[in-house]
């Protein structure tokens, strides 16, 4: 059974996709990034992105009924590399345990203001 999850984002609409998929046990979480969803704004400091990312992702997660230890896959994008290890901590505090597959990828993203996104995939456990 397939379940779509909204972040209430003008981009979802826009674009047309979901901020999240549902698929029986699997949750596929689209490139989420720092904005703040119901303000629409984001900072300008790329540890406090991540941070936000991290937050937008898991009210997608415990929408679907999971939480960040069911990451199994993570996907991040920065378009500076030397971006990504002032972001290590953050993202060390939310998957440290768990330690999901990874892979970090340099690319331009959609808006100049954007310094990451990440993307992950999860498995609901026991169910």
């Amino acid at each position: 059974m397939r379940h779509l999850i909204s972040s209430g984002s003008s981009f979802e609409q826009e674009i047309g996709y979901s901020r999240a998929v549902v698929d029986g046990n699997w949750i596929f979480v689209s490139g989420t990034t720092g904005f703040n969803y119901q303000t629409m704004t984001i900072s300008e400091d790329v540890v406090e992105q991540a941070e936000q990312c991290m937050r937008n992702i898991e009210q997608a997660l415990a929408e679907a009924g999971a939480r960040c230890a069911d990451v199994v896959r993570v996907r991040y994008i920065l378009p500076r590399v030397e971006d990504f290890q002032p972001c290590w901590p953050v993202l060390r505090r939310y998957f440290g345990q768990s330690r999901p597959a990874a892979t970090m990828i340099s690319a331009g993203l959609l808006d100049p203001r954007m310094k990451i996104e990440i993307e992950v995939t999860a498995k609901r456990s026991g169910l």
